[in-house]
């Protein structure tokens, strides 16, 4: 039987516990408290009397803050307990529980109450190879126990490398360095309660940090991250749908994402990690995708993450790391691994998608928006971004975008999406050689190049550069529809090798050629018919692989799940090409999928047919909540709604799926001002109105 995982997050620190609220190291799924890539606490186990606790129920009252009520002994003891505890959990850039015992009975009583704490500093990017079988690097931790302060110190050092757990008792503790022990008295009907406040120092030689103050984070919880998250939500568009469930689909994709954002080090405004609990950091790719995915809703997300990976964008050759001139990055970490290069992952380059596509986010932002002062700011970048296109992202000469690792010891084989070692793989199940061209890094390419003459021509004043990316877009659109289709098969192929052959899968690979507008009128439909055909369409999304090619596994993250971030831009795509009804099927099954599971959306299902299976088949390695997961929701409520910016004006062209009643979308941001949009499925009418404030 499986655990029931319980988490709070507040940016990129989080805490992840079992159901009853301890920290109980499991092999599998990275449990304790973390923070910039560092696990500190392995440990956090509450006992009464020597007794574990069961859990009566729990109240997650936001994604920062949670509450335990639980009662010592088994089960059977539950009716007639005489005590019970209530574990208030929060968190924020350090940690804090309040444990509360109450005595039920008409006598006084005496407990001996033990909080068992310790740490072995893991980082994250280790508990991730820990979770396929490999083992742990045992790190020497140093203990300091102070009865007299109630206060359990745990440092690990390694040369300029330190992190430091600091774990401190409002109430007197009798302190060891396993963890803390209370004895106390509690009158009849009375209670006793104490703050167990964790601080996480994550700075080098010597000083405290400053961040300790246990009534400056009550109330910032209490007051500052409660003000946040409703100031957030406030400035999102308001729903009101007729279908049951979709305001609340909304809302918690809408807080996800609110938890998601994390301030990095020396830099002043948030941007979204990738999500819980393998990617709590910067991931190009996620964060990119998910401001794309949020444009009409949380356009704020968008500007920040463009300056941090201007800051961070590629500016030498380093086999190392990957990195190339003009190359966005693929992810930024602050582990242990990352400060002594034990593995490349402080700044990591490896990805072929994140450079076009940070072309996009730019320019898919000034349409929205209207900043056409950050279009000036970042004039370098973008060109920068679109000559690496050529320059270093064409490694065989021949037009196309392709990707090998710069280096044979580490970093990814796959530098696409699908970056898994064997997502790449023909209908028999070979393997393409290296370097490999996927077909959507080509749609990516062409709409950045389409994108970057636009903006050449309207805010850099250099319509000669514009003139050239729209004549190198438009070739590379007649080169691509001429070697990637497959006329027997009347879809794309999934890759060219380096010589020019193509890999014949069929993937939702397709899909986000649609959203590029890379696909050839007289050929959409075609891919279309194959998206939404039984290979493809599970009922709940498309599949990333075909059923009935011989790599397809239903549970393989790129070779049969269900993704709802590939679903939302398959289906963004399919509306950009007029086929409303095939987008529609789409995004129901999605929602019906999130309605279905409740909560966060994972990050993938497994790709079982609707029809068998009745309910979403949850996969072990599937993260929750995610970003770019929460991010899809958002994105195919747009996709279904057709919002469109038009000049200063937006556009709502909607076409909802039977069963979707009526729906308003009100106060959505942009150029505009603010605008509501009024839908109704099977209706062809809408409305946009105005409005400025």
């Amino acid at each position: 039987m499986s655990r029931e995982w319980v988490h709070v997050i507040a940016g990129n620190a989080f805490a992840i516990s079992d159901g009853q609220g301890d920290v109980v190291d499991d092999p599998n799924t990275p449990v304790g408290l973390f923070s910039f890539d560092t696990r500190f606490l392995s440990r956090w186990v509450l006992s009464i009397g020597g007794e574990e606790l069961n859990v009566l129920s729990r109240d997650d009252m936001t994604y920062f803050e949670t509450r335990f009520f639980l009662v010592p002994g088994a089960a059977s003891h539950y009716v007639d307990a005489d005590v019970s505890v209530i574990r208030h959990r929060s968190i924020n850039d350090s940690f804090n529980e309040r444990i509360t015992l109450l005595n039920h009975s008409a006598r006084p009583a005496e407990f001996t109450v033990r909080m068992d704490m310790g740490n072995d500093f893991a980082d994250l990017s280790d508990l991730a190879e820990v979770a396929q079988g490999r083992e742990l690097r045992r790190r020497d931790v140093c203990v300091a126990a102070d009865s007299a302060r109630s206060q359990l110190v745990l440092r690990y050092e390694r040369e300029r490398f330190a992190r430091e757990t600091t774990v401190s008792s409002t109430a007197s503790a009798d302190v060891d360095e396993r963890g803390m022990t209370f004895r106390i008295r509690i009158e009849p009907e009375g209670m006793w309660e104490t703050d167990l406040h964790v601080t996480m120092n994550i700075r080098g030689e010597g000083g405290r940090d400053l961040r300790k103050d246990l009534e400056a984070h009550r109330e910032h919880v209490r007051v500052g991250m409660r003000e946040d998250l409703a100031a957030w939500m406030d400035r999102a568009p308001q729903l009101v749908a007729e279908r049951d469930g979709l305001e609340e689909i909304y809302r918690g994709s809408l807080a996800d994402l609110a938890a998601l954002r994390y301030l990095p080090l020396a830099h002043e405004t948030r941007v979204p990690v990738g999500g819980l609990p393998w990617a709590m950091g910067l991931c190009g790719r996620d964060s990119i995708i998910t401001c794309l995915q949020t444009m009409a809703f949380t356009p704020e997300l968008a500007p920040a993450t463009l300056r941090l990976l201007a800051l961070l964008q590629g500016g030498q050759l380093d086999d190392e790391h990957e990195e190339e001139p003009g190359k966005i990055l693929a992810q930024l970490r602050y582990g242990e691994s990352a400060a002594f290069a034990d593995r490349p992952d402080v700044l990591y380059y490896g990805a072929a998608d994140t450079t076009p596509l940070f072309v996009v986010l730019l320019d898919e932002y000034e349409r929205w928006s209207g900043d056409a002062d950050l279009v000036r700011e970042l004039r370098h970048p973008a060109r920068m971004a679109l000559d690496w296109i050529d320059e270093y992202g064409d490694l065989t000469g021949d037009g196309y975008l392709r990707y090998q690792r710069r280096n044979e010891r580490h970093g990814l084989v796959n530098q696409s999406w699908k970056n898994s070692p064997d997502a790449i793989t023909d209908a028999c199940g070979r393997q393409p050689a290296l370097p490999r061209a996927t077909c959507e890094l080509q749609g990516y390419a062409y709409d950045a190049k389409r994108r970057g003459a636009r903006l050449a021509r309207e805010f850099w004043g250099d319509p000669g550069y514009a003139d050239r990316l729209e004549r190198e877009a438009a070739e590379m659109k007649d080169r691509f529809n001429r070697d990637f289709w497959l006329p027997e098969r009347e879809y794309y192929a999934l890759a060219l090798d380096p010589y020019g052959e193509p890999t014949d899968a069929l993937s939702s690979n397709i899909g986000h050629l649609l959203w590029s507008g890379i696909v050839t009128d007289d050929r959409a439909e075609a891919v279309a018919e194959h998206l939404l055909g039984p290979r493809l369409f599970s009922g709940w999304g498309v599949r990333t692989f075909a059923a009935g090619q011989r790599p397809y596994n239903p549970v393989g993250s790129h070779l049969g799940a269900v993704w709802p971030s590939d679903n939302a831009l398959i289906a963004a795509g399919l509306r950009h090409y007029r086929f409303d009804a095939q987008a529609g099927r789409i995004a129901a099954g999605i929602f019906d999928m999130a309605q279905t599971l409740g909560g966060a959306v994972p990050e993938l299902i497994a790709g079982y047919e609707r029809s068998r299976t009745k309910y979403p088949v949850q996969l072990p390695a599937a993260g929750r909540p995610q970003s770019w997961s929460s991010g899809a929701l958002l994105m195919l409520l747009g996709a279904l709604l057709g919002l469109r910016p038009i000049g200063d004006n937006l556009l709502v062209n909607p076409a909802l799926p039977a069963g979707f009643g009526r729906v308003e979308l009100l106060d959505i941001p942009g150029r505009w001002g603010l605008a509501d949009a009024y839908a109704g499925d099977r209706s062809a009418t809408a409305t946009g109105r105005r409005r400025l404030r």
